[in-house]
């Protein structure tokens, strides 16, 4: 295994050349492994580095590290197919969207290796996603109020006015369909194209009333939108190559807010390595819902909060296991039309979940009318918007 690193400043101008080469971000550094040797021909301050003389149809590995103390601190950050000579990939942005982050392209493996999960989960496939900017966190109580008002007073209808704890709790109570168009009115507040419309034509915003927006009623790389599921699960892995949570294989209450279940006096899962039976002792306060502030807990490996536990996050695609079983192998956006059912997916587990719902490829499929005190969500951005 081969590995080039270069040390360079924000700006961009050259630090120091070693054994190698890696990018630093104040004090963040990237490296690439790969099978052969490859030779960085250029490098931007906004984020994006040009690789070459590597094979086509190889996958390399972007790694992290926020020290160069010893070789264990790096991580994985993304994996990149390569089906050219050359190679220019986006890994950082210093100046995102307010709340949000950049997460880079590349390819990870969605659904369950560990056989923890049922066959909804199966089999483990391949999938390339391009880059999208995400909501650091899920959407909060103040945000959706703001927006929501805005829309309210725009011809926007909802069915529910949503709920949270307070305005750093994440927002719930609001169904699939308020989502959607919570997105479009986030979207005309800040002067963004809308992403979600009534008709394949795309003349008609979506504003109003129970409609179930198909895939080609959806200008993909325009305004806010919910995360395809496929999307979400490569974010909440931050990088990881495989592993059960955003941070790696074991859960306890100083990783997330979930419900732990024990039997004869210890965990019911082997993986969940809480020392408190039940609700999280700090959140399991004054009535349910038993929400925690957003961002409570560290961060994944892209920068994102609370992707495990909380609350529930809806997803764009309508749930159906042979869609999955052979859905597409770049950007997937899920069935055209309910094809089986009518429901769509929610990810993340919550303040309710035993461990099993926490793990990333966990796969919940409410209806999307369900607008209940377990669900939330948070949205994405194409790049350039």
């Amino acid at each position: 295994m081969n590995m080039l690193r270069i040390s360079l400043m924000l700006a961009g101008s050259l630090l120091a050349t070693e054994v190698g080469t890696a990018l630093a971000q104040s004090n963040r550094f990237f490296r690439i492994v790969g099978p052969v040797p490859t030779e960085i021909t250029g490098v931007t301050a906004d984020g994006f580095i040009t690789w070459a003389n590597m094979p086509t149809n190889a996958t390399f590995t972007v790694q992290t590290a926020g020290e160069l103390v010893d070789e264990s601190r790096w991580a994985d950050y993304v994996h990149v197919p390569t089906n050219d000579g050359v190679t220019i990939l986006r890994l950082f942005d210093p100046n995102p969207p307010v709340g949000m982050a950049l997460i880079p392209a590349g390819s990870f493996h969605m659904g369950d290796s560990f056989g923890d999960g049922d066959y909804g989960e199966q089999p483990v496939h391949s999938v390339l996603v391009s880059a999208f900017y995400m909501d650091r966190t899920e959407v909060t109580k103040a945000l959706w109020d703001d927006v929501y008002q805005w829309a309210i007073d725009h011809g926007y209808q909802f069915d529910n006015p949503g709920s949270g704890k307070a305005a750093n709790h994440p927002i719930q109570t609001v169904d699939w369909y308020d989502c959607v168009k919570w997105c479009n009115a986030r979207s005309e507040k800040e002067g963004r194209v809308p992403a979600y419309y009534t008709r394949a034509a795309q003349t008609t915003v979506y504003r109003t009333g129970q409609v179930d927006v198909q895939n080609d009623w959806v200008k993909w790389n325009k305004g806010y939108r919910l995360p395809t599921e496929a999307e979400w699960e490569y974010a909440a892995r931050g990088g990881l190559s495989a592993s059960r949570f955003p941070w790696g294989d074991t859960i306890s209450h100083s990783k997330a807010n979930y419900c732990s279940y024990w039997e004869g006096g210890k965990p019911h899962y082997t993986y969940d390595v809480t020392s408190k039976e039940g609700f999280h002792p700090t959140y399991a306060t004054g009535d349910e819902p038993y929400t925690s502030p957003v961002g409570s807990f560290a961060p994944s490996g892209y920068g994102l909060y609370d992707l495990a536990g909380n609350v529930y996050q809806w997803c764009w695609d309508w749930y159906w296991d042979m869609y999955y079983k052979s859905s597409l192998s770049s950007d997937p956006r899920g069935p055209v039309s309910p094809l089986s059912g009518s429901y769509r997916v929610i990810r993340g587990g919550c303040w309710l979940s035993h461990a099993s719902g926490c793990r990333v490829a966990d796969r919940g499929y409410p209806e999307p009318h369900t607008g209940f005190h377990l669900i939330g969500f948070r949205s994405v951005l194409p790049p350039g918007q």
